[in-house]
């Protein structure tokens, strides 16, 4: 995202969230816009002067498709032509990096002799405090590694850890981070999609390689297996670089980008205007699978900027990077595995050993910088595991998520359809739409219950609101912007801005808040045409928005009461969750005390409403106006999805001038700032829609079901009857169809349960006779003969509990 600078000057990265998660998917970023004063906590609205100048350059530019880290040179030009020519095997340029690398590898080893081994000691998770091996040798700084304290406890536990998260106490007198390429952010960072497991301590907190030298005394020393998120990341960041070196030996590519993400990874190469196809995906593999067997070792080397150029003299894409992002002066890191080099932070595993089971998964074209006046480069995408099964149990999940796909099943069940006209605006088909309101009507039912009060907004606002609310500068190229009179307007990509003129129109006081605020406003963002996939990134949304104005001893139950709120709506769903408090980043906006508070208030809401333990802490990846609950669902595929949030937001407040009667007579203190909550139970509703769809595999439960009871005679002789049962039903609020086509009767009902209806109702003469109905379900199961008030009683009870 963009930056801003705060009143010290200092420059502010706005971190994305997830209620407007949808801004971001893998691969898109916002470009840096220019920045913009932060605005006076006690100003209504931006001076004539400060408007103008925020409007006459401050608006960025269209957001991208994302192939690497943003760099600070934007001209667009082709830097590629004169480095690839054709696909090339084992280019004898590998051999001269590799001599380039030998020597400044000799320079660090020469650099190391003047350290000075000290015994350190190292202490577990458990508070076990180590020093020794198990021949009873010391520990020491500069020789001892996280894998020889794991083998010391067992071999075993050092070879199934993935990486290691140190937790320095202290670092040894001779060790400097500048000296060691540690100083500054990881310049390859923006190009990943990283997950935290979120127990780390914050500090001197590091992931760091099991096989790199320790440096000082270890407060913890935690070892992360496969199962921890971030140990995946490095797992797959490890894997990204075999295969860069897989491409590199098969065709000579110049590699560009590759990172690790949320599942699996990919490389971005430049080869002139060759292409990947699907053809290549067999000697990639098997490329892959000799360097897997090998056992490469992951080596990790410090390099100045000059060696860095020199390392990666021919490629015009690395020695771009390292102009731009590498200071002069500094130092930075590569790794080598066989004989490949990559600039990257790391870290990596021990060798390449580790990688048991691999698979190419798809490919496709992409430009340098996401800029498509850049030159082309080729994506190549796959998936690592530890274990051959979990390739295999992968590959199984592969086949059902192609099954359950929204868009196949929307498109079977006649839901929605998109057209060309509108791309990115799914047309809702009655049966859709049925869906779609009974979310909402299950979310206003919750309003109602929770003491929220429903608004309703405009569409359309002069862009006025979105430079004073901060939003133009950072999301106007996603907003859809046209002149009304002279003046620009644009239709709302979200109602916080909206929300805050609500509570800013009337006086308020103490004894009013909290004041909760539910609008299911549509929204509209304009994103990215190649970036628009089914219902999970559109164009016209609508969420379940909900914004609530407290006091600051108001926050703890506010927060409690939103994440009860969202158990009862995952528990109806049959969906399980995790929660993550995403703290303060080294970016934030507003007083230290104030978070400190605003901390201490979530992490009680959520003690008392998960218990101690049963939640993570994410250090640091708060948003930057206030911290966050991170709320990941856990579908029938055990895919992890982000749709609810919490977020607490301290600087929408201040931009809107909010205040409150505290009722004090306290010079100074008669008015205070009300602290606003973000808070959305679905997210958007198209993409809850779209999960909802997979997690059931279309096969909705009754009370959220487009096709709830298919009524089927057996002769036409009872076609009356089976109509004024249709009309019984449909009086009482349900969705009832007769089948009177001329179908053969096992026909109709094995069509009505291939159509998901829940329930047949089968008439014949006994039925007509006792004016009763017989029921089975879709599963063909077969319910027994029911009265139709009988009938109608059970299925309102299945509305009544959301079954």
């Amino acid at each position: 995202m963009g930056g801003k600078k705060d009143t010290t000057g200092e420059v502010v990265t706005l971190q994305p969230t997830a209620k407007f998660s949808v801004l971001d998917a893998p691969g898109i970023t916002q470009p840096k816009p220019v920045a913009e004063p932060a605005p006076a906590a006690t100003t209504a609205a931006a001076t004539p002067s400060s408007a103008k100048d925020a409007k006459d350059g401050q608006q960025g530019r269209r957001a991208t498709a994302a192939a690497g880290p943003r760099m600070d040179d934007t001209t667009s030009t082709l830097i590629g032509t004169s480095c690839y020519d054709k696909r090339e095997t084992n280019p004898e340029w590998l051999k001269d990096r590799i001599s380039t690398y030998d020597k400044v590898a000799q320079r660090r080893a020469d650099e190391l002799k003047a350290k000075t081994p000290v015994p350190i000691t190292v202490t577990m998770p458990d508070g076990n405090v180590m020093d020794k091996d198990k021949e009873g040798e010391s520990y020491m700084a500069w020789k001892t590694s996280p894998y020889d304290v794991a083998a010391t406890i067992s071999q075993g536990l050092a070879d199934s850890s993935i990486v290691a998260r140190v937790t320095y106490e202290n670092y040894v007198d001779d060790y400097d981070l500048a000296e060691d390429g540690m100083e500054g952010e990881d310049i390859l960072e923006e190009a990943m999609e990283v997950e935290h497991d979120g127990e780390g301590d914050g500090g001197k907190s590091v992931l760091w390689d099991l096989t790199r030298p320790l440096i000082g005394n270890v407060s913890k020393l935690e070892l992360l297996k496969f199962d921890s998120p971030e140990a995946k990341t490095v797992f797959w960041h490890s894997s990204a670089h075999v295969l860069g070196e897989t491409l590199e030996h098969l065709y000579g590519v110049r590699l560009t980008i590759g990172p690790p993400l949320k599942q699996g990874f990919f490389y971005d190469s430049y080869m002139g205007k060759d292409a990947y196809n699907e053809g290549d995906y067999g000697p990639v593999e098997k490329e892959f699978a000799k360097i897997m067997k090998s056992k490469q070792k992951f080596d990790r080397l410090v390099v100045t900027k000059d060696e860095a150029l020199e390392l990666f003299s021919g490629n015009p894409f690395k020695e771009q990077i390292i102009k731009t992002k590498v200071p002069e002066g500094s130092r930075t890191t590569v790794y080598k595995c066989g004989d490949l080099i990559d600039l990257c932070r790391g870290p990596h595993l021990p060798h390449t050993g580790r990688i048991k089971a691999f698979a190419t998964t798809r490919h496709s074209a992409t430009n340098w910088l996401g800029d498509t006046d850049n030159d082309s480069l080729q994506r190549m995408y796959g998936i690592t595991f530890p274990d051959k099964k979990m390739l295999k149990v992968w590959k199984e999940n592969q086949e059902k998520a192609k099954e359950r796909d929204h868009r196949k099943i929307a498109q079977k069940q006649e839901l929605i359809f998109f057209h060309d006209l509108s791309p990115g605006s799914a047309f809702w088909l009655p049966h859709g739409a049925r869906i779609y309101n009974k979310l909402c009507e299950f979310i206003k039912a919750h309003y109602w219950k929770r003491g929220f009060d429903e608004v309703v907004t405009p569409n359309i606002y002069n862009l006025d609101l979105w430079h004073k609310s901060g939003h133009a500068l950072h999301y106007k190229d996603a907003m859809f912007c046209f002149d009304v009179e002279g003046q620009e307007w644009a239709m709302k990509p979200m109602n916080c801005p909206g929300h805050c003129l609500m509570f800013g129109n009337s006086i308020r006081s103490y004894r009013d808040l909290p004041i909760r605020f539910g609008d299911f406003g549509v929204l509209h963002r304009n994103e990215l045409s190649g970036a628009l996939t089914g219902l999970t990134r559109v164009r016209r949304f609508q969420q379940d928005d909900g914004h609530i104005f407290c006091r600051e001893d108001q926050i703890e139950d506010e927060v409690a009461g939103a994440l009860d709120f969202m158990k009862s709506v995952y528990t109806t769903f049959g969906m399980s969750y995790k929660l993550e408090l995403s703290t303060k980043p080294k970016k934030a906006l507003g007083d230290g005390e104030l978070w400190d508070l605003a901390e201490n208030a979530l992490a009680n809401a959520m003690n008392k409403f998960a218990g101690e333990g049963n939640w993570r802490v994410n250090p640091g990846d708060g948003a930057f106006y206030g911290p966050k609950i991170d709320i990941k669902v856990m579908d029938a595929m055990e895919r992890v999805h982000q749709c609810a949030t919490i977020q607490l937001d301290f600087q929408l407040p201040i931009r809107f001038d909010l205040k409150y009667n505290t009722g004090s007579k306290e010079k100074g203190k008669e008015f205070a700032r009300p602290v606003m909550v973000h808070r959305a139970m679905l997210g958007s509703v198209e993409r809850m829609f779209a999960v909802l769809c997979e997690h059931w595999g279309g096969k909705w439960p009754f009370w959220l079901s487009p096709r709830q009871v298919m009524i089927v005679p057996v002769h036409a002789d009872f076609n009356e009857y089976c109509e004024s049962v249709k009309e019984r039903l449909h009086n009482e609020g349900f969705y009832a169809d007769v089948d009177l086509s001329k179908e053969k009767f096992n026909k109709k009902v094995r069509s009505a349960q291939v159509d998901q209806y829940n329930f047949q109702l089968i008439v014949g003469k006994n039925e007509l006779e006792n004016g009763t109905v017989n029921i089975r379900t879709r599963d063909n199961q077969v319910e027994g003969e029911k009265k139709i008030d009988d009938l109608v009683a059970m299925l309102k009870e299945l509305n009544d509990q959301y079954k």
